[in-house]
């Protein structure tokens, strides 16, 4: 067995076959391991390039994918090890998945089996569901393809009618021939999910299949029974699957196979989805584009949203990125004629805009974080018998336990970062860790002084739940955030609680803020935004005006009058004023023109190398080293005076789980140069790694820093 060079980003023509005669084929096969490169193997008859096989590795078995044939190995023939067997309960995975795959590893510079593997259903690549099968019935069965969770029970819906600007933007996109990127920017409540409907109607009537990508779980459902009810007519209810990390095995391998075989029309999934082979792709929409959950953030860190534009350019289709608050990337390339910008600018229900006002709270007598100009504005939604939505994106009961005697502040033991302090049912209060899951009991004392005056510092969701019991003791209360939704469809049963009128006020995370149609929802309440304010991320004021926009969206969408209170120590920054007067455009303008003055994406492309270890010296030492070989080796690097390479620094949560971590950024101008350089450094890191015992993590075009 060898290693051979990694595979080249066009897709691969089929090498010629050895002579027939001797009966030896040689493969070249991708693995999930660390490790550059494909594997060579021999085969008993030819294969076709995206076969599934079992070969052995060292002492284990591992399912592979065939990525390149060879009329010899690398090594001496003699060396090379059989494939055990190969896997024909599927057809050899398609061209233009090859492609996707071969090109997310070449730009996220990731082993290609790192990139294949790990992106098929877990039964097509365990060995141990092929074991004891030497040919077809594996885990797939005929059957599998036909079988799947039961449908979300819909109601036959009335066709709203589209209003000029929804028809236009409708029109555009099914009159589009071959590629285009388009950038569908509707305000809240706009009506863009019916401009996706018109856009996958006519796809599924020319006979095509649809990719329809949400940034989140929990968004899946409603948008599910739309198109079941709506889709009907042309796609029975049946050909559309759903696609995320919440299904179980099995359900998530139905879907696929459906989705792989033709069979499901319609695919509506989570980031994973991009990569399921659809034949007869004809059209791909993104939902809530901006949204940093289509960022994979462990092993493959890839964007979700990229791909889909790469996959879509691939294919000679159209893909449809829709958002609010577009990314300042997509509307760079939309305002640079990169993109199709389509508009919607007026609510789809000739509903106004709610009011947003700022409630400057740096004079103000506050009560558990709330101002008196929200309570009175709560009241009397309430007793107009509208909803009410409190904004509040920390969950737990408080952020920090302190000791006002001494200044003990609860501390996680394995990580720099302070445990949140959790109310349980019955009083079984505990400290958690949101870092790295460690948990403890609530002290009755101070370990430091012995003080027993023990006081929660901040508010969570919890808290904030509990202040509003005593505030509003006849109101319906219900609190959404990743602590009251862990169990399956628990999230699902809560929000439609909240769409059938039994909730009368919402205490939501960012869970809450974007693709729900709260029908009697005429007030949100925004708490803490400023701590977003001057984060050391760049990035952070655009995802503070996205978050607010979002959750802002939420009110007066059916009721007249919506309103939005923001509390906040600094009514003036532009971020808030733009979100007073609902002006993305501007805001893009002004972030766009500070990122440009100092060169920050879009303006410049970055990877991220991040090292960890026991010990932040060794960490920053590999960075350090990883720094000096690509400056001292100009040979290697002739793009080097592109290029920024900046000093290892720790992250700002240094200590996560007992292990330190450090990062340096690369950033370049020029998106080849920063690629070139990537690829040839990339053959000096794991042996520095190896030298310093670190592990280690390339990222491209990272979202946090």
């Amino acid at each position: 067995m060898s290693i051979s060079p990694a595979p080249s980003t066009e897709p691969a023509e089929p090498a010629s076959l050895p002579d027939v005669g001797t009966g030896v084929y040689w493969v070249r096969v991708a693995l999930d391991v660390p490790l550059p490169g494909l594997f060579d193997y021999r085969a008993e008859g030819p294969l076709r390039v995206g076969t599934r096989v079992i070969v052995p590795f060292g002492r284990r078995k591992l399912v592979g994918v065939v990525a390149e044939t060879a009329d010899t190995p690398v090594i001496e023939a003699r060396l090379v090890k059989p494939v055990e067997q190969v896997l024909d309960d599927l057809p050899p995975l398609p061209d233009d998945w090859l492609r996707l795959a071969r090109f997310a590893a070449q730009y996220y510079q990731r082993p290609l089996g790192e990139v294949m593997l790990p992106t098929l259903p877990a039964s097509l690549r365990k060995v141990s569901a092929y074991q004891g099968k030497r040919s077809a019935g594996g885990p797939v069965k005929r059957s599998d393809a036909r079988q799947g969770a039961k449908p979300v029970p819909v109601q036959p819906a009335p066709v709203p009618v589209l209003n000029a600007a929804q028809q236009a933007a409708a029109q555009a996109i099914c009159e589009l021939q071959g590629h285009k990127t388009v950038l569908l920017h509707g305000i809240t409540g706009s009506g863009k999910t019916e401009v996706y409907l018109r856009a996958a109607q006519q796809a599924l009537a020319q006979g095509r299949q649809v990719l329809f990508l949400v940034p989140e779980i929990n968004l899946t459902p409603q948008l599910e029974r739309s198109l079941r009810s709506r889709l009907a007519a042309i796609a029975e209810p049946h050909a559309l699957a759903v696609l995320h990390s919440g299904l179980a095995e099995g359900e998530r391998l139905r879907a696929w196979l459906r989705a792989q075989r033709g069979e499901a029309r319609i695919l509506l999934g989570t980031r994973l989805a991009i990569f399921t082979p659809m034949p007869e792709l004809g059209l791909v929409i993104v939902d809530e584009e901006h949204d940093a959950s289509y960022k994979q953030q462990e092993g493959l860190r890839y964007s979700a949203r990229d791909l889909a534009v790469w996959r879509a350019h691939d294919l000679r289709i159209p893909v449809v990125l829709g958002s609010a608050t577009p990314s300042l990337e997509s509307w760079h390339h939309a305002q640079n004629g990169h993109y199709l910008k389509l508009s919607l600018t007026h609510r789809a229900r000739d509903a106004e805009l709610p009011s947003v006002r700022l409630v400057d709270t740096r004079r103000l007598a506050m009560q558990q974080g709330f101002s008196p100009h929200l309570i009175t504005a709560m009241q009397e939604r309430l007793e107009r018998g509208e909803q009410c939505l409190v904004f509040l994106n920390r969950r737990g009961y408080a952020p920090v336990l302190a000791c006002s005697s001494c200044g003990w502040v609860s501390q996680c033991t394995r990580c720099t970062a302070y445990t949140v302090l959790h109310r349980g049912r019955g009083g079984r209060n505990a400290l958690h860790c949101h870092h790295c899951g460690y948990r403890a009991p609530v002290p009755r004392a101070c370990p430091d002084c012995g003080d027993q005056d023990l006081r929660p510092m901040g508010r969570g969701t919890q808290r904030v739940e509990e202040h509003l019991a005593e505030e509003f003791p006849q109101a319906r209360i219900a609190r959404i955030d990743a602590d009251s939704t862990r169990l399956k469809g628990s999230a699902e049963a809560l929000f439609a609680k909240v769409h059938a009128g039994e909730v009368d006020i919402l205490v939501g995370t960012q869970m809450v803020a974007k693709g729900h149609d709260f029908a009697n929802l005429g007030l949100v309440g925004v708490l803490n935004s400023d701590s977003m304010l001057f984060a050391q991320d760049f990035r952070a004021p655009e995802r503070l005006f996205a978050q607010l926009m979002q959750v802002a969206g939420r009110a007066g969408r059916h009721v007249k009058g919506g309103q939005v209170i923001i509390q906040t120590d600094y009514p003036e920054q532009p971020v808030y004023q733009a979100i007073t007067r609902h002006d993305y455009a501007g805001f893009a303008e002004y972030a766009l023109a500070e990122r440009e003055a100092v060169g920050l994406p879009p303006y410049a492309y970055q990877a991220l190398l991040t090292a960890e270890s026991r010990e932040l010296r060794i960490a920053l030492d590999f960075l350090s080293l990883a720094r000096e070989v690509a400056q001292g080796e100009p040979q290697w690097f002739p793009m080097l005076d592109a290029l920024n390479l900046y000093d290892p620094v720790p992250l700002r949560v240094v200590r996560v789980a007992n292990i330190e971590r450090a990062q340096l950024l690369v950033e370049s101008a020029s998106r080849p140069a920063l690629q070139g350089f990537l690829a040839a450094w990339m053959q000096a890191l794991p042996q520095l790694a190896a030298e310093k015992r670190v592990r280690w993590q390339l990222e491209v075009d990272p979202l946090e820093i």
